[in-house]
């Protein structure tokens, strides 16, 4: 068996704040519909849009079954 990875970065917001479970469960439900399961969620300063350095955000990585 082969298998392929995604990897998303999710934050909320422009400059950070807060990852709410309902975007959360909305990303991984879109993922899932297109055949992807969940692999791991970590968190992690991801780079925000405004000015420098990151904010605190999650990497989530998927995984599905290729051919």
């Amino acid at each position: 068996m082969r298998y392929e990875y995604k990897v998303v970065q999710l934050r909320e917001g422009l400059i950070g704040g807060k990852m709410s479970a309902d975007k959360l469960e909305k990303v991984l439900n879109e993922w899932a519909s297109q055949g992807w399961q969940v692999k791991a969620i970590t968190t992690a300063e991801v780079k925000g849009r405004v000015g420098p350095g990151g904010t605190e955000g999650v990497l989530v990585t998927f995984e599905r079954q290729v051919g």
